[in-house]
């Protein structure tokens, strides 16, 4: 199975900040036109260390027509540092209002303190609407994930299309 590459995903978020000064200046104008959405088509489960892989990961999704919801842009408020009643009750109230999510599978996926919370807790609100996409070193790479994301398919370049329906 052909899975996305994390150069594949740098290169889209290259693409996008091409004509900004940088991510942030990105993740600014993205801020303002997803302030007042109330429905996304995807949750995408990640990752803060991984920026760069995510911004590149939102272009794919938009240019495909999706809309995502990300949460340190649409809702920088959050406490990401550590797990609060607040924080987890904005990420459930986003995830209702989301119609698929995504586990964006990299190195520092393993180390987060929400993404597991929120892959059970979507899975549970609404089961068959999961997803996991990995990102891979090279177009040759495999995918071996932690053994509870066995529970949910792992969707390479073909199956992505699909899955968002």
């Amino acid at each position: 199975m052909a899975y996305f590459t994390k150069q594949e995903a740098r290169n889209y978020a290259r693409s996008v900040t091409a004509s900004f000064e940088s991510y942030s200046s990105k993740l600014e104008s993205i801020v303002e036109s997803q302030k007042y959405q109330y429905r996304f088509d995807v949750f995408l489960s990640h990752s803060v260390k991984d920026a760069e892989l995510v911004l590149g990961v939102v272009r794919i999704l938009e240019d495909m027509g999706q809309k995502v919801y990300v949460d340190w842009v649409v809702d920088p408020q959050l406490s990401r540092d550590s797990v609060t009643k607040e924080t987890a009750e904005t990420l459930r109230d986003r995830m209702k209002q989301s119609s698929k999510l995504l586990y964006l599978a990299t190195d520092n996926a393993s180390s987060s303190k929400w993404m597991p919370w929120e892959l059970g807790y979507f899975d549970g609100l609404k089961s068959g609407n999961v997803a996991i996409l990995p990102l891979v070193d090279s177009v040759y790479s495999s995918f071996q994930g932690q053994e509870y994301l066995g529970l949910y398919p792992a969707l390479g370049k073909d199956d992505l299309r699909r899955f968002l329906g």
